[in-house]
């Protein structure tokens, strides 16, 4: 009996690559159009792996519409696209809109989720879907757990994995997380790339872009080559995805050394470092400051006085994405792309 085809999901949040830090330091934004035309990539390459069936949340900025509206190439004429069904639910235009999605399609049984997003979409997803994979694409502004890749070849590497076509010992990857606990208030959070620990003692604007704003930073990997705070490790103590530890780094003005780094595009901001190690799984870290805010993945998101007593761990066991690279060269190994050619006749 032939199984069932499989059927993935593509969440595309609509504010991703589109906040404050783009505008003021003059990087390019995401827009709907460009987001739509990423997902019909997608689907053009989920059609040509056997993919049969996606899913795609409704949003109030067009992408989905877009998508409907765009003229349809031959190959989705010719009924390779995959039968794209979008979700019936309510939008609250908020994070909440990407999580709902994410859980809708977990009940519905998907494979696998493509997300397209920065890290803070990435991390909302991940939280609701388990050991689903995601499909990481980078459509945000801080992008340092998507990678930057063409979609097609990113989708194919999708279907590839999502079809079963390749072992998933090769083509998923586990990736590691920050685990954020405070036991006095209950509070267990996790970030996929940084925890930052700011000064400010309220969270107001999310996002953090000045160097004043930052006393130390937490990284699960830190790449040279990252965009955001991870970037502060990056160019100092790089940590690869794959290296089981982490990295942190701690930060005064009037430290000895200094650090230039990109916290965003276009964003260039020098960075005193007073001191820098790695971080081992499993090994809570106390901020340095008694009172301040933690930032997730970019984005102040918890406040914390003299009397709590957060904390920073390295955990090995977070969410599953598609190694692309591995994927797409088990399939050159395999020719899982390569098939026959009829001969035209004359």
């Amino acid at each position: 009996m032939t199984p069932p085809s499989p059927i993935v999901g593509i969440i595309a949040n609509p504010a991703s690559g589109r906040d404050l830090r783009r505008l003021t330091a003059h990087a390019g934004l995401h827009s709907s159009t460009d987001k739509a035309s990423v997902v019909q990539r997608l689907l053009a390459a989920f059609g040509a792996t056997g993919i049969r069936h996606a899913l795609l949340p409704p949003d109030m900025t067009g992408i989905a519409a877009a998508v409907l509206r765009a003229p349809q190439p031959r190959q989705a004429r010719d009924g390779h696209w995959p039968f794209l069904e979008f979700l019936d639910m309510p939008l609250r235009q908020s994070v909440e809109d990407t999580r709902l999605a994410a859980r809708r399609m977990v009940e519905r049984g998907v494979a696998l989720i493509a997300v397209l997003g920065g890290d803070g979409t990435h991390k909302a997803v991940a939280a609701e879907v388990g050991d689903v994979p995601l499909l990481a694409l980078s459509t945000g502004t801080n992008n340092a757990f998507p990678e930057l890749r063409e979609a097609t070849g990113a989708g194919l590497a999708g279907g590839l994995c999502a079809s079963n076509r390749v072992p998933p010992e090769i083509g998923l990857r586990r990736n590691k997380r920050l685990l954020v606990r405070e036991p006095r208030r209950g509070l267990c959070e996790w970030a996929l790339v940084d925890v930052a620990v700011s000064p400010q003692p309220f969270i107001g604007a999310r996002a953090i872009s000045r160097a004043e704003d930052l006393a130390e930073v937490f990284v699960s990997f830190a790449e040279p080559h990252a965009i955001g705070l991870s970037a502060l490790c990056g160019l100092w103590s790089p940590v690869s995805r794959e290296e089981p530890h982490g990295a942190w780094m701690r930060l005064h003005p009037d430290a000895r050394e200094s650090l230039l780094v990109p916290l965003a595009p276009g964003l260039l901001v020098g960075c005193g470092v007073s001191a820098a190690g790695y971080l081992q799984p499993g090994v809570a870290h106390a901020p340095s400051l008694s009172s301040g805010t933690l930032a997730l993945d970019g984005e102040r998101e918890i406040e914390f006085s003299a009397t709590d007593r957060p904390s920073i761990t390295l955990d090995p066991s977070g969410p599953f994405s598609v190694d692309v690279p591995a994927t797409l060269a088990y399939a050159a190994r395999h020719r899982l792309l390569a098939g026959q050619r009829t001969p035209m006749t004359p």
